[in-house]
């Protein structure tokens, strides 16, 4: 294999690595004269010809990428049956070598190679690749120490630690490294990489992985389910703050991560500031060298040849004097630094304990801390079951933690338990599409609609709140116009009387129009029955508003039997006559009856209250007081 040449211009030297679907050789471009690496898909993936289209436009697109901490990918073909791409060839080894044969490593070592890793893959982010596979078997460690992130657009790769979704055979990371929602194969981002590279920092500390089992399912379900613990734990003298970047960029939720792999480049800056500017004796043990470390450096001490004592030289008296000069400026400056130090309270007696501040409002809590000496700062938008929205759910320092004066305190906001919708009603725009953004949602469609709020002012959202979302769902708002600031709502007037209905309008701004009357089942005499605008209607102020009002009973029928028996002749005429609210009429006219049929029923209508009259050829026979409207006579 070694005398193979591919596309008639790369020359395979030998085999270097074997990875889960391609091989990588050493191979020699013979036209432009250098030593590259070539990767080689493995045939049992060539006949995946889904597979094979995913490799190559994944892999174009990592061609794209020019940058220091990311392996150059230089081509990318196929001669017959042969995928391939050629690569920058990097001299070094594996980081999961440097681990292996080293861990657990020096804290500043381990910071210098975690920077280097997050500044490629924020390159990378910035070009919409998200690399899915970060892991110390894809960083290559120069000669010279520079980290290099290699198998962009290759992340998918199996192996028995490999994670598959059964369905479409779609690879979702290895299983130590990978992130808990790609282990529940959800919504990936750039945060899933993030996430990666702090178990990748987790490992270069201890000189372990946080999570182990006897299958991937099961270091699968880890992820998800247990926390990880404190790498301080496993090895003592890691800085407390570097513990903090590894424990935030595992974070079992995306949206309590680093936003981006340039806030971990800027957080491990400023930890690599402190250490260049207090020293390592700001961390208790930390950093301090092996045993085997000490032995090497005295063998080596005892090693070097003897040098020729030192001749010492008389010295001018101008060059005594410039030596004072530098000395004394050295001295001013450092004193200058100390001073400086203990007003801003980074160097000083540790003498105020810190309150705990969990559950109170952000301005709640910055009056507590500012009555103890120290400072609050607002951090993130974090997920908390336990503490509600817009409160204190996590400090750091934590609550009982000595701190020095006008230390400051990072108070991170509970956004709720889950991806819950903000209540964004009431807020401005601006406002309302600030607090969406940091609740790790997008903002939707925007429209205006009248209202009496203030213009812009939020007045509906789709979803609600509390409604439970997904990561970067949209959320719809509806704004104010401001149009309707003149306008009043109409009151509610059924059931009033008319002064007081027309009382209760003026008060609103509205004047009372005209006024009409009818009868009515459901309210009382003299009571508004019915109005002209429902309750809550807006209307220009001004306006009058019609009402009609109850004259008392409604309509309705009672059941009147006859009785035939008192009538003088065998055959006469039965009238009944009907006097109510609607007027006088005779449902029952001269109708001929017999005193034989002894007696007769009938269904009597009619409006409010009134009378009715029975009469036999003529001769009133009895007289009944009516109530219609509760079917009540006597």
């Amino acid at each position: 294999m070694s005398s193979k040449v591919i596309s008639g211009r790369y020359e395979l030297l030998e085999k270097i690595g074997v990875g889960g679907m391609a091989v990588v050789y050493k191979a020699k471009d013979r036209l432009l004269n250098r030593a590259v690496a070539i990767k080689i898909l493995k045939p049992e993936f060539t006949r995946d010809a889904k597979f094979i289209e995913n490799f190559r436009r994944e892999s174009h697109a990592a061609a794209s990428l020019s940058h220091p901490n990311i392996v150059s990918i230089y081509d990318v073909g196929r001669e017959g049956n042969i995928n391939y791409i050629v690569m920058e060839l990097v001299e070094g080894r594996t980081l999961s070598e440097v681990i292996r044969e080293e861990a657990p490593l020096d804290y500043k070592r381990t910071i210098d190679i975690s920077r280097q890793i997050a500044t490629g893959l924020s390159a990378a982010h910035k070009h919409g690749i998200i690399h899915r596979d970060v892991k110390p078997h894809n960083i290559l460690m120069g000669e010279d120490g520079i980290a290099k992130i290699t198998d962009f657009g290759i992340a998918k790769a199996v192996s028995t630690t490999t994670i598959v979704d059964g369905t479409n055979e779609t690879v979702m990371g290895s299983v130590h490294y990978f992130s808990p929602e790609q282990a529940r194969g959800g919504y990936v981002d750039e945060k899933s990489d993030i996430y990666s590279l702090g178990i990748v920092m987790y490992e270069m500390l201890t000189g372990r992985v946080p999570f182990d089992g006897d299958n991937p399912v099961t270091v699968a379900l880890m992820h998800i389910n247990n926390e990880i613990k404190p790498p301080s734990e496993l090895v003592p003298g890691i800085p407390p703050n570097l513990e903090k970047i590894v424990m935030k960029a595992t974070d079992k939720y995306q949206s309590n991560r680093f936003k981006s792999a340039d806030e971990v480049v800027s957080a491990l800056d400023n930890l690599e500031l402190v250490t260049r500017v207090v020293g390592d004796s700001v961390f208790a043990g930390a950093a301090r060298p092996r045993e085997d470390e000490r032995d090497r450096y005295r063998r080596e001490v005892e090693r070097e040849p003897e040098r020729e004592p030192y001749k010492e030289k008389k010295k001018s008296d101008g060059s005594k004097k410039k030596l004072i000069a530098i000395i004394i400026i050295l001295a001013a400056v450092i004193a200058g630094g100390l001073i400086a130090a203990f007003a801003l309270g980074i160097i000083g007696p540790k003498n105020i304990e810190i309150p705990d501040v969990r559950g109170y409002s952000y301005s709640e809590a910055a009056d507590i801390l500012a009555g103890k000496g120290l400072k609050a700062e607002k951090g993130d938008y974090v997920i908390s079951k336990k503490y509600d929205v817009d409160t204190v759910a996590q400090q750091d320092p934590g609550q009982g933690s000595m701190a020095r004066k006008n230390q400051t305190v990072t108070l991170n906001i509970s956004r709720g338990a889950g991806n819950i919708a903000p209540n964004v009603v009431g807020m401005d725009k601006d406002k309302a599409e600030s607090t969406i953004k940091k609740y790790g949602f997008t903002v939707g469609e925007i429209r205006e609609a009248e209202s009496s709020k203030d213009k812009d002012t939020v007045i509906k959202q789709n979803p609600g709140a509390g409604d439970e979302l997904s990561q970067g769902d949209a959320i719809d708002l509806t704004v104010s116009d401001g149009s309707g600031k003149d306008k009043v709502s109409v009151p509610n007037l059924l059931g009033s009387t008319q002064d007081d209905a027309q009382a209760a309008l003026e008060a609103a701004g509205l004047k009372l129009g005209a006024v009409s009357y009818g009868n009515s089942n459901d309210y009382g005499e003299g009571e508004v029955m019915s109005q002209q605008y429902s309750s809550g209607t807006k209307l220009q102020k001004g306006k009058t508003v019609d009402v009609k009002i109850s004259r008392g009973g409604g309509s309705g029928s009672v059941n009147l039997y006859v009785d035939y028996s008192s009538a003088s002749n065998s055959t006469f005429l039965l009238t009944i006559t009907v006097a109510d609210d609607s007027g006088t009429r005779s449902p029952v006219n001269g109708v001929k009856k017999r005193r034989s049929a002894g007696g007769e029923s009938f269904d009597i209508s009619g409006t409010g209250k009134g009378t009715i009259t029975v009469s036999f050829d003529g001769s009133v026979i009895k007289r009944y007081t009516v109530n219609f409207a509760t079917g009540k006579m006597s």
